[in-house]
């Protein structure tokens, strides 16, 4: 990684270190298998820094594994997306990447030795039937016509599978292991299943594939992992994981250890449902930047030294809980508070008028590229005549309390000079204010009155001649509600979708922006963070995404 992360501690953490201090391990290895079945998303990024971040902390390594057994589901564009996210969070796996499909032919080896020790069987129910046969945890289940079969059968019957003699969903093989288990996944599971499918690594090398529970724990022995850590909803597999693994001549038993999921709030984490949104085109695609995948979130412009200071901040634990995503808008607010340079950007612009400054006069001041560091020096900024404001930061008939344009009121112009409100010109057949007028006090230039009078007020600007059009995206949470998931009877997660998610503006900013790179953040003051879009960008023409607003509603509720 580019820099050192701090060393964390949590219950994962604890057992590594006592399994090195009492001997049982001499080394680490982890794993990061995900699925090439849709695009990483912010939950996976959890599991990254885990994995990757135990590894590093114990001086161990850690394997990127694609579990590739489901040729059905998985494309290269997967593949290719999932390793880029991954360097772009920060890990290097280095030369230890893996793919289920390197062991197919040991699985299959692995199997047929199941069946000879007469611990598998294959099986002609279908899935629905044999959810019948294997009943509900508080009931036995009853054994399938098959379990019996013999020896000498069950290996030609699977060899002949392997030969592509039979039809999709014409035989599984099953694990033989306890009908009357209260655990369902021990209830003779299947382990390998016909698919006559192309697949994106074998081709048409194999037409039956190991099913996921039974290819998982083997891929983890014959690599050395020492630790195979996933989420909680894998804890009732583990007893399906230890005893494969405790059958079969495997070259060592990983030890699986359970964790609770990330589960964040206005966001839907299921890829099943990620990937509707995308084939519906309900999104623009997996990098649509309100996704929660790692590079719609990229797009969006967080960074990843932001997502692992989120992953360190939400801790590791074995309790199920929902985090505030007002948590993971915080920790980039806090990176890009100290490292974006300050732009003035007006999002709704109205004409401000300064009646007694110059005609045709274009002033130069100077302004700060950000407080927070020196070094980052100052700009140029055009002033002139007319300027363009913020709509809302004007109001004809306003409370006492409204610091901002007013008839009468004085503001200062950020970095500019004090101005007075004097009124407004109104488009007279529908009476909207199409332009605000005042007058600047000379003697004011940086904003600060000779005389010492205090205002209240500021609010930035651009210069009407000098300032350029741009177009600015406006994000908000793809979903209006915390739980998206949780919908009446007869509802949909879909149903819960924000409609006004995105609105893009044509702002008015200042002209140092003509030449904004891709992927350069900004401060627009007082409007938020905006990243330049590395997709829809052209020289001299830059699109903005926003990437969060300046109001941080975690902070205020957790540091006052």
């Amino acid at each position: 990684m580019a820099e050192q992360e701090e060393r964390v501690s949590h219950f994962i953490a604890d057992m590594l270190a006592q399994d090195l201090s009492d001997g049982r391990h001499a080394h680490i290895m982890t794993r990061f298998p995900p699925e090439p079945n849709g695009y990483l998303h912010i939950g996976h990024a959890k599991s990254i820094c885990l994995n990757f971040g135990l590894a590093e902390q114990f001086g161990g390594v850690c394997n990127l594994r694609f579990d590739d057994t489901n040729p059905t589901a998985e494309e290269v564009e997967y593949v290719e997306s999932i390793m880029a996210d991954v360097r772009w969070l920060g890990f290097d796996w280095g030369e230890r990447l893996y793919y289920a499909s390197d062991y197919f032919g040991q699985m299959y080896e692995y199997a047929e030795a199941l069946i000879q020790a007469g611990k598998a069987y294959v099986c002609t129910l279908s899935p629905e039937a044999f959810k019948a046969y294997r009943g509900v945890p508080t009931r036995p289940g009853q054994p399938s016509p098959s379990r019996d079969r013999p020896v000498a059968e069950n290996l030609d019957l699977f060899r002949r599978m392997r030969a592509g003699e039979f039809p999709d969903g014409a035989y599984v093989l099953r694990a033989k292991i306890d009908m009357s288990s209260p655990n369902l996944h021990l209830r003779d599971p299947a382990i390998y299943r016909i698919k006559h499918a192309h697949h994106h690594r074998s081709g048409d090398t194999w037409c039956i594939y190991p099913m996921y529970d039974f290819a998982h724990g083997l891929e983890d022995a014959i690599e050395g992992v020492t630790h195979s850590i996933c989420t909680l909803e894998f804890e009732v597999h583990r007893p399906l994981y230890d005893w494969l693994l405790d059958q079969l001549p495997v070259p060592c038993h990983p030890q699986q250890i359970e964790f609770a999921r990330l589960n964040l709030t206005y966001t839907v984490m299921s890829k099943r449902k990620l990937l509707e949104l995308v084939r519906d085109k309900v999104v623009w695609g997996w990098d649509d930047p309100r996704m929660p995948t790692v590079s719609g979130l990229r797009r969006r412009g967080f960074t990843a030294s932001s997502i692992r200071t989120f992953c360190r901040k939400i801790g590791v634990t074995k309790t199920e809980s929902v985090t505030d995503i007002a948590l993971l808008e915080h920790c980039i607010r806090e990176e890009l508070n100290v490292s974006a340079p300050r732009v003035m950007v007006v999002l709704d612009p109205i004409k401000l008028v300064i009646e007694n400054y110059p005609a045709g006069q274009v002033e130069s001041l100077e302004g700060v590229n950000n407080p927070s560091d020196p070094a980052a020096g100052t700009r140029p900024v055009a002033f002139s005549r007319e300027l363009y404001i913020e709509r809302d930061d004007f109001m004809e008939d306003a409370p006492k309390k409204f610091f901002r344009l007013k008839p009468g009121q004085e503001v200062r112009l950020r970095y500019g000079y004090l101005v007075t409100c004097t009124g407004c010109e109104k488009d007279p057949e529908t009476g909207e204010v199409v332009a605000v007028t005042c007058t600047y006090d000379p003697e004011t230039r940086g904003g600060n009155a000779p005389d010492g009078r205090r205002v209240k007020g500021t609010i930035h600007w651009v210069s009407a001649q000098e300032g350029m059009d741009l177009r600015v995206r406006l994000f908000d949470r793809l979903f209006q509600v915390e739980s998206p998931d949780d919908t009446p009877e007869g509802g949909h997660f879909r149903d819960n979708l924000n409609p006004n998610s995105c609105r893009e503006v044509v702002a008015k900013g200042e002209s140092v922006l003509a030449s904004a790179v891709p992927g350069t953040r900004y401060q627009f003051e007082r409007n938020g963070y905006f990243i330049v879009d590395e997709k829809e960008t052209l020289p001299g023409k830059p699109v903005f995404n926003r990437i969060v607003p300046l109001r941080d509603s975690w902070a205020k509720k957790h540091q006052g």
